[in-house]
């Protein structure tokens, strides 16, 4: 028979294994009148589901075949939660530990009926990164009435990019991808393919992309990259003239390699975009673009660079254009808060972390401008655009920024584009 303290032990052990099988709550509740106003649940209820797909005649970087592309979307939409049960997001750290996330949305729910013709958001993530990076902003958006698929983009994720040994293996094919897939996954969420057809409308649609996910967007949205040779030699190794020509010729690409650029993209929101310090799009094609765009930085970003984002942001052509900024927030800025599984190793935890902002805060500002951006431009409703802060500001001078508790409004710069900044500089 067990003794009394080897039986205790043993319970300490199952006990103590189940919390580490258990989806973290990444997020602690806070009083309503300290956040944002629009970062508050919408009316609906969220369901998810995982779906695959496929692209047909996509190009096989390392063959220079065409083959079917695979990729994996999570779905978010207004729901019917019935019985259905709450959602995990399981993934991965950069370094391969695992880890289970809880979510406020329902595993495979109904979807809600009598909505009416919802928006499409794409989310795309970074290098690398996964389609629940941004669940939280995800869930946000179905819960106010849009339908929002995120990417796991093929050949960029934490569970294909071996960190440590081989980490710019997915580079290339990174860089030519995201676009198409983002266009790819608009195509999908339009046909009758898609689980959520008849709830969407077939004319609306926003995109959201973080880092690399920003560097395809701007290119679905219009622009065109510029590749220089000496580029496209040092990120493929590739050493004959007429190969490095034959690569660069493939990425500098335009409108996610479409002849133009879909009009049914109606908003961009663009964190931390990669690209910029490269000087990688042509400034002529970023002075064409007219869909409206949220840029959001930190001006102490150290992998896009603050300045070179806010040169994207003076070069674009729209005429409602914004750029928001955290400051002394660096680039980790989209992303939900690092899980436990994370915090093992700077490696990790670094993927996630700011030094010197609350994650959680940074996503609840997140939650309130991105819904006050889409609800403006994709439903045209006034008050969401009276959310936005007007002209050149800061979040702590005067009375602040509308919605936003005056306590907690601070840190926070806003500009907005005007027309001598397009394309010129």
């Amino acid at each position: 028979m067990l003794s009394v303290s080897i039986r205790f032990a043993l319970l300490c052990s199952l006990l103590g294994s189940s919390a580490l099988q258990a989806a973290e709550q990444l997020y602690q509740p806070i009083p309503a009148d300290a956040a944002p106003a629009l970062s508050q649940p919408g009316k609906f209820q969220v369901g998810v589901r995982t779906v695959k797909i496929e692209v047909p005649a996509s190009l096989q970087i390392s063959t220079g075949q065409t083959y079917s592309r695979p990729l994996t979307l999570e779905l978010w939409y207004p729901a019917s939660a019935g019985q259905a049960q709450q959602a995990e997001y399981q993934n991965q750290t950069r370094s391969g530990k695992s880890f289970s996330i809880a979510g406020t949305a329902f595993r495979d729910a109904a979807s809600a009926s009598g909505t009416g013709k919802l928006p499409v958001v794409v989310i795309s993530h970074g290098y690398t990164g996964y389609r629940s990076l941004m669940f939280y902003l995800a869930e946000h958006l179905a819960s106010h009435g849009y339908i929002v698929a995120g990417i796991d983009h093929t050949d960029s994720t934490n569970a294909e990019i071996d960190f440590a040994k081989a980490p710019f293996a997915g580079f290339f094919s990174t860089l030519y991808h995201r676009a198409r897939d983002q266009q790819a996954t608009l195509n999908y969420l339009m046909s009758a393919q898609s689980p959520l057809a008849a709830l969407t409308n077939p004319d609306k649609a926003g995109l959201i992309g973080y880092s690399m996910g920003g560097f395809g967007a701007l290119s679905t949205l219009g622009a065109c990259y510029q590749f220089p040779q000496a580029m496209v030699k040092q990120l493929t190794g590739a050493s004959q003239p007429a190969q490095i020509e034959a690569l660069r010729t493939q990425l500098n690409s335009c409108n996610a390699g479409q002849a133009k650029a879909d009009p049914r993209w109606q908003a961009g929101i663009l964190f931390a975009p990669w690209g910029g310090q490269y000087q990688l799009f042509e400034p002529q094609s970023l002075a064409k673009i007219q869909t409206p765009l949220l840029y959001v930085a930190g001006d102490q970003d150290d992998i896009s660079g603050y300045q070179g984002i806010t040169q994207l942001f003076q070069h674009s052509g729209s005429k409602a254009r914004y750029l928001l900024t955290y400051h002394g927030a660096r680039h980790n800025i989209a992303a939900h808060p690092a899980p436990v599984a994370a915090r093992g190793s700077e490696g990790d935890y670094g993927h996630y972390a700011e030094p010197a902002w609350d994650v959680q805060q940074i996503n609840r500002v997140n939650q309130h401008m991105v819904l006050a951006m889409l609800d403006c431009q994709l439903k045209q409703k006034t008050d969401a655009c009276q959310l936005l802060p007007s002209g050149n500001s800061r979040s702590d001078e005067g009375k602040g920024w509308p919605g936003l508790a005056p306590r907690y409004n601070t840190g926070m710069s806003w500009q907005t584009g005007s027309a001598n900044q397009s394309g010129s500089k």
